[in-house]
């Protein structure tokens, strides 16, 4: 059975290897989605994230910090989590799709890259980075 399906869902860890969650691929309202859940909390990143992180990687060319943050909170600048939210990003703002739940990116997509084999992702207990694998 294809792994990334409700049926089939790609079991993550977060960077530090402290909690677990389920992520797969979904469409909404004619948009493919990644649907995040994490215990009772779900999320949705539009699907795009993942080539469009992979290129900026990419053409970063080295480790770049994750800093991940709720919505409501700050996002430290020159992190993954800046890039997911920013307006100069390709879809112009954010990934994460559910108002109130948007943040997080620089948590839950970098271990969806690594498992797809599109990132190295450190595991450390704080200040992770992450890169393209080329």
């Amino acid at each position: 059975m294809e792994k990334g399906t409700k049926e089939n869902p790609w079991i993550l860890q977060t960077p530090p290897l402290s909690s677990s969650y389920e992520m797969y691929k979904d469409e909404k309202d004619g948009r493919g989605i990644i649907v995040c859940t994490v215990g009772k909390t779900i999320l949705h990143y539009d699907a795009r994230c993942i080539n469009d992180l992979h290129e900026m990687l990419k053409a970063h060319g080295d480790w770049v910090l994750l800093g991940s943050a709720d919505e409501n909170k700050e996002a430290k600048p020159d992190t993954v989590e800046a890039w997911g939210r920013s307006p100069e990003n390709p879809v112009g703002g954010w990934y994460g799709l559910k108002k109130g739940f948007r943040g997080r990116f620089g948590m839950y997509i970098p271990p969806l890259m690594e498992e797809l084999g599109l990132a190295e992702v450190e595991h450390n207990k704080r200040n992770n980075r992450m890169r393209a694998k080329q």
